[in-house]
């Protein structure tokens, strides 16, 4: 089963896109969108790996669950596709935010990017809203902009299919994935008030070489002792920083994907609520969840089908 392109490698330039339909569209009429935009997408993907082989790029799409049920697409459903609750810790909470429709679309030459993007909104605007547009870019060597390195812990090499594509857990949805995104601003002011030692026992990693402290000396509200909850439990993140300079709102746009949707939800209680309860990720004290959702990226076979 051929799987849309969700284990590629963060590149230089991203449109995270996220649309949701308009409650007054004929439900014929959004369905009608929604085949064009499945085959618009495998079209797209295709021309790029054509016209300019190295340029890996790539536009994955991702489907809510209001929309599946709207859409009337295969039931049941895939295992762990459903509306995302918020998360909510004694100080920090993971919002729930509705999405229909997610494009996440990558490219080393923005002039890709952009033109993969303004074809799929040419073509959906027909039926929906554009609630998200995020423009990422690579910072330096992968850092986010809170100056460390981000995705450290990613899988590689084949570990990356396996922790982010379903294989024969759910065999109607094998080759696909769970995708869950957040938008982050960070408070830079309050950031780079701490000192570069302090900035390094919130993240649990040297900011320079990017070394993960020891166990022992790694504080236990860290963002690297809480984001990882085991060796078993990985997911394959694309995270992005983006942001205006003149307004001084600075983020990092989390994308992640999974094999099962439990382990983001691992993560996520383990840095909103804390372990033990009350010993959140610190890092949340310096970056506010302003989006939450989940959605289900269908194998490239099963978006074929959904195209006619």
């Amino acid at each position: 089963m051929n799987s849309q392109n969700v284990t590629d490698y963060p590149n230089n330039n991203t449109y995270f896109l996220v649309w949701n339909f308009r409650q007054n569209a004929a439900p014929d009429t959004i369905k009608s969108v929604f085949q064009r935009i499945c085959a618009l997408v495998a079209n797209l993907n295709n021309s790029a790996l054509d016209r300019f082989p190295d340029s890996k790029a790539s536009c994955v799409l991702g489907i809510g669950y209001e929309a599946w049920l709207q859409l009337e697409l295969p039931t049941p459903l895939p295992k762990e596709l459903k509306r995302f609750e918020e998360i909510k810790g004694s100080k920090h909470t993971a919002v729930s935010t509705r999405g229909d429709l997610h494009f996440h679309i990558r490219a080393d030459v923005k002039s890709l990017a952009y033109d993969m993007a303004s074809a799929i909104s040419g073509l959906i605007k027909e039926v929906a809203d554009c609630v998200i547009e995020v423009q990422g870019f690579r910072y330096w060597d992968s850092r986010s902009i809170l100056g460390f390195v981000d995705g450290t812990e990613n899988p590689h090499g084949k570990d990356r299919d396996y922790f982010a594509i379903i294989g024969d857990s759910d065999s109607q949805y094998q080759g696909g994935s769970y995708l869950f995104v957040q938008k982050y601003i960070h408070n830079l002011d309050a950031w780079k008030a701490l000192p570069v030692e302090e900035q390094e026992k919130v993240i649990g990693r040297s900011k320079e070489q990017d070394i993960e402290m020891s166990d022992d000396v790694k504080p236990s509200n860290s963002h690297i002792a809480l984001a990882n909850v085991g060796d078993d439990f990985k997911v394959v993140r694309d995270n992005m920083p983006f942001g205006s300079v003149s307004s001084n709102e600075m983020g990092t746009y989390f994308i992640c994907y999974a094999s099962t949707f439990s382990t983001v939800e691992k993560m996520l209680t383990n840095m909103f609520i804390g372990s033990p309860p009350g010993n959140y990720d610190r890092i949340l004290d310096f970056s506010t969840a302003r989006t939450g959702t989940l959605f289900f990226v269908p194998s490239a076979d099963m978006l074929d089908a959904f195209s006619s």
